[in-house]
């Protein structure tokens, strides 16, 4: 085992400071036929809406105080019925991070792991693929996608294979910033990708124009990161009320409304907010369960926000 993996005996040693921070929230447990899922379409298989992201926030040190708040972390989300969890060798140490925190958890809960690779070159990106393997501890990934396009035809043509192979279930390209969506849309018309991950939020509406569409179009599945835009969202929202409609979805934070938002397009089927915090995973949470907005809704949640002064 790679020294900066912590074990779960040396995580378990430092009991005091874990039972502080593992005990759940009053009314965490979410009951798992309101849980909201959605279909992958390639395969038919559903998967919980709100997934987890790792960018930054565990991207953290492997000492059992960090580990011990980031089981709580993922405790919660367990809880609330998420299982999809999503990282990349990009983010540092999250792989690892996951990877200590899933290794201390009996019985080890559901989880749909997925990760990417971002490298150049065949033997690189196989070599890159075992070594994320290793530190999530995950024998095979659910989904691998190529990260932001980096060599994707030769790391794609690996991927085609392993799932052929059944080293990998799905396969997908991803998107962040907004950027390379003309080229992400070219692979999409000629790949046979089960999964399309890119920004997209109640801010950020250009996904709306031609990605969100063509995923529908062509069966593909949609991950979407930046749901709260890296957080610029709370900075517009702060100090005001939420607006009616938020209350009739049973929406009690602004958090929940963004993710609500985003929950309420047809072809989202799963979004990965990202944190390091219980109680915004908790707030996260919450919106994996309850109403979905309907089209109308939606219209009058963009409607409320863009009357917030900018």
């Amino acid at each position: 085992m790679a020294d900066n993996m912590i074990t779960r005996r040396q995580l378990l040693k430092h009991s005091a400071s874990l039972a502080a921070l593992t005990a759940l929230p009053a009314g965490a447990l979410a009951d798992a036929a309101a849980v909201i899922r959605r279909p992958i379409p390639s395969s038919g298989e559903t998967i919980p809406v709100i997934g987890m992201g790792t960018s930054r926030t565990f991207d953290a040190g492997a000492d059992p105080e960090t580990v011990a708040r980031l089981r709580h972390v993922m405790q919660i989300f367990f809880a609330g019925g998420g299982s999809v969890i999503d990282s990349s060798p990009m983010y540092g140490e999250a792989e690892a991070r996951v990877g200590d925190v899933l290794r201390t958890l009996s019985p080890r809960p559901e989880v749909f792991s997925a990760t990417k690779v971002w490298i150049e070159g065949r033997e690189a990106g196989i070599e890159q693929m075992q070594l994320s393997a290793q530190r999530m501890a995950v024998e095979h990934f659910d989904l691998i996608a190529v990260h932001n396009l980096v060599d994707w035809k030769t790391q794609l043509a690996t991927l085609k294979q392993w799932r052929e192979e059944g080293k990998v279930r799905y396969i997908g390209i991803t998107t962040s910033h907004g950027r390379f969506h003309s080229e992400l849309l070219d692979i999409m018309r000629r790949e046979p990708l089960d999964f399309v991950q890119f920004t997209y939020n109640i801010g950020n509406l250009t996904a709306e124009d031609e990605l969100l569409p063509l995923a529908a179009d062509r069966g593909i599945a949609t991950m979407i990161n930046r749901p709260y835009q890296r957080g610029s969202l709370f900075q517009r929202t702060s100090g005001h009320a939420l607006p009616e409609v938020a209350t009739d979805l049973g929406c009690k934070s602004w958090g929940q409304f963004f993710l609500k938002y985003i929950i309420g397009h047809p072809a989202v089927t799963s979004l990965i907010p990202a944190t390091s915090k219980p109680h915004h995973m908790e707030d996260n949470m919450a919106a994996n369960v309850g109403a979905v907005p309907d089209a109308d809704q939606r219209a009058e949640m963009l409607r409320a926000f863009r009357a917030l002064p900018a």
